[in-house]
């Protein structure tokens, strides 16, 4: 900050002078820009804004105050907060991409009382925005997919064996079942005309019909 301050050399009244570093590298997609600045004037109320672009077209954001009130605006493609210290303005950016790559410019305004005052046009700041990688995350997405397979493997296997295990169980069960109806097949049965009451079934049935006259 006081390399800034010995770039702002004393001035009249009612002049408005700002300096800014001149590159501001992005490696985590939040920056800092600060404006340094001299006012020797009488002003109550000020407009401070961020501008982008070499021609200064588009409005970053923009911060306003008095002697009681701050409040802080910022565009709806950019993620942009406005403080005010004393002798600077501070613009927090975050979420920043490669696209927003470009020069930026401070622009700071004396509203009120009158007369109307704004700064001249500084040299701006360069912010270079880095691209961050996305490829980081697939070694560990990898790793689950190693350990499931494994789990499943040994899984599949164990299933296997215990499948096997029972059906050999059943085969040789089925084989005793069959043992022990051939030895129940074996014991000896009445057969069926030995339960009429007693009588050969050779004797030849008497015919009752020649006793009767």
């Amino acid at each position: 900050t006081s390399a800034f301050l010995t770039f702002l050399p004393s001035l009249p009244e009612n002049k408005i002078l700002v300096a800014q570093r001149p590159l501001l590298i992005v490696a985590n997609k939040t920056a800092t820009l600060v404006c340094n600045y001299t006012y020797n004037g009488t002003g109550k109320e000020f407009r401070a804004s961020l501008h982008k672009g070499t021609d200064s077209a588009v409005e970053v954001c923009f911060i306003s105050w008095n002697t009681t009130k701050i409040s802080s605006t910022s565009n709806k493609e950019f993620n942009c907060q406005g403080a005010h210290e004393k002798d600077k303005v501070l613009f927090n950016l975050w979420n920043m991409n490669a696209n927003q790559t470009d020069i930026y410019f401070c622009k700071i305004e004396a509203l009120y009382p009158p007369p109307y005052i704004c700064n001249e046009k500084s040299n701006g700041t360069v912010i270079h925005v880095k691209e961050t990688p996305t490829q980081t995350q697939e070694p560990q997405s990898a790793i689950p997919l190693w350990i499931m397979a494994t789990v499943t493997g040994v899984l599949a296997f164990y299933s296997m064996l215990i499948t096997a295990a029972f059906i050999n169980y059943w085969q040789k069960s089925k084989k005793n079942m069959y043992h022990q109806s051939d030895y129940m097949n074996m014991t000896p049965r009445h057969p069926p005309y030995q339960k009429s009451k007693g009588y050969p079934s050779y004797v030849p049935t008497r015919d009752y019909t020649a006793y009767r006259s």
